[in-house]
C-alpha cells in the first residue's frame, strides 16, 4: 500500500499535472507555487487538484519529495533555485536532458542535503493506466517507483545509476521525435524543389502510410517543437558523450528552431503552414 506523502511539483505543464493527478489519486498531497506563473498553468493546476502554496520557498518547506518537470532548457535553473532555498527531501528531475546535464544537476543538488533520483518519461499525458512510464535511477530511485503503486503513471526503477534513466529516454526520443523532424524535412525538401506532388504519388504507391502520418506527427511535433529543440540538443549531446554521431540530433534541432513560432497559435498548424515555415522560414530563431 502506498505511503502517503507531501510532492511538490514545478512545474504543472500538461505533463506535470497528469503526474500530480496520479500522485493525488493514490493519496500523495501534491503542491505547486503559482508565484509568476501563467493563467493557463493555474487553470490547469485547480483541475488537477494541486494545492497553490503561492512561492517556490514554500513548496521546499513543505515537500518531502520534488518534481521537476520543465522544457529542458530551465531544468539547471530550477534545480539550482531549489538547492539555494536548502531543500533536505528527494529531487526528482523528470526532464528531458542529456546524461551530461543530469550530472550537473545531480552535483547541485547533492551539494545541500538533498537526494537526487534521475527520471525521464516516456508515453503522452497519463490519462489512463498503461500508457505512460516515469523511468527512474539512483540509489533512491525504488523509493519514488513505490509513491506510483495503482497510480495512472507508472514509475520504474531501471537501476541505482544516476545517468540510466535519461540515457533511455534520450534513446527513445531520439527515434520518436528525431524522426517527425526527418519526416517533415523529406516533405519539405520536395516542396523546395517542385516535386511535392510526385513525392506524395510515390508515397501512395510505396510507403501508403507516410502521408497521413507526416500529417499527424507534423502537426503534433510543430506545436510542441518549442521543447523539442531543446530535447533534441540534449539527445544530441547524449550521444557525443557516447562517442556516438550526434550531427542527425543536431540537424533536427534546427528544424524544430524553425518551428518553434507555432507554440503561440490556438490550433495545431496545417502540413502546408509548417512546410512553407520550414522552406521560407520568417522568424528570428530560422537558421
Amino acid at each position: 500500500m502506498t505511503t502517503a506523502t507531501t510532492i511538490g511539483l514545478l512545474h504543472p505543464g500538461a505533463m506535470g499535472v497528469t503526474l500530480g493527478s496520479s500522485a493525488i489519486n493514490v493519496g500523495h498531497t501534491v503542491l505547486w507555487a503559482s508565484d509568476h506563473r501563467s493563467e493557463e498553468s493555474r487553470t490547469r493546476a485547480t483541475v488537477a487538484g494541486l494545492t497553490d502554496v503561492n512561492t517556490l520557498e514554500s513548496v521546499v518547506k513543505q515537500s518531502k519529495v520534488i518534481f521537476s518537470i520543465c522544457p529542458p532548457h530551465a531544468a539547471i535553473d530550477i534545480a539550482t533555485s531549489v538547492a539555494e532555498a536548502e531543500f533536505t527531501g528527494i529531487y526528482v528531475d523528470a526532464n528531458a536532458i542529456s546524461t551530461d546535464t543530469t550530472a550537473t544537476i545531480k552535483s547541485i543538488i547533492e551539494a545541500g542535503r538533498s537526494s537526487f533520483v534521475d527520471g525521464g518519461i516516456i508515453g503522452p499525458p497519463a490519462q489512463k493506466q498503461d500508457t505512460t512510464r516515469l523511468y527512474l535511477s539512483g540509489a533512491r530511485a525504488e523509493e519514488v517507483e513505490a509513491m506510483f503503486e495503482d497510480a495512472m503513471l507508472q514509475g520504474i526503477a531501471v537501476s541505482e545509476d544516476v545517468g540510466d534513466a535519461s540515457a533511455l529516454k534520450m534513446a527513445y526520443a531520439a527515434y520518436t521525435k528525431g524522426h517527425s523532424a526527418l519526416l517533415l524535412l523529406s516533405r519539405a525538401l520536395a516542396k523546395a524543389n517542385g516535386i511535392e506532388k510526385h513525392l506524395l504519388n510515390e508515397w501512395a504507391l510505396s510507403q501508403p502510410h507516410l502521408a497521413s502520418l507526416c500529417e499527424r506527427e507534423g502537426r503534433t511535433a510543430a506545436k510542441k517543437a518549442w521543447r523539442f529543440n531543446g530535447e533534441m540538443r540534449e539527445i544530441a549531446a547524449t550521444m557525443q558523450a557516447t562517442d556516438l554521431p550526434g550531427d542527425v540530433h543536431q540537424g533536427a534541432a534546427k528544424i524544430y528552431d524553425r518551428l518553434a513560432g507555432f507554440q503561440q497559435g490556438s490550433e495545431a498548424p496545417s502540413v502546408a503552414e509548417i512546410l512553407q515555415q520550414l522552406v521560407h522560414p520568417t522568424d528570428s530563431q530560422a537558421t
